[in-house]
Parts: C-alpha cells; sequence; structure tokens
C-alpha cells in the first residue's frame, strides 16, 4: 500500500497478546519435547 493507513494497524494490547500466546507456545513445545525425553529415558 502507498498510502499509510493507521487503522491495518494493531492496537497495542493485541499485539502484546500475541507476543505472550508466541512465548506461550514456545514454552509449552519445549515442556512437551522435556517431557518425552524424560519419559523415554525411564
Amino acid at each position: 500500500m502507498l498510502w499509510s493507513d493507521p487503522e491495518n494497524e494493531p492496537p497495542k494490547e493485541l499485539r502484546d497478546m500475541q507476543d505472550m500466546l508466541r512465548r506461550l507456545g514456545v514454552l509449552i513445545a519445549l515442556a512437551v519435547v522435556f517431557a518425552m525425553i524424560v519419559l523415554g529415558l525411564m
């Protein structure tokens, strides 16, 4: 787009929430991998 359209910019709260969700997803993925390794070693 050539013109600046501020309405396309998501509000800060939404971006913060997406950031938090992405971090939570990474943490959950790491926890699942860690649990699989621990269960596999037992």
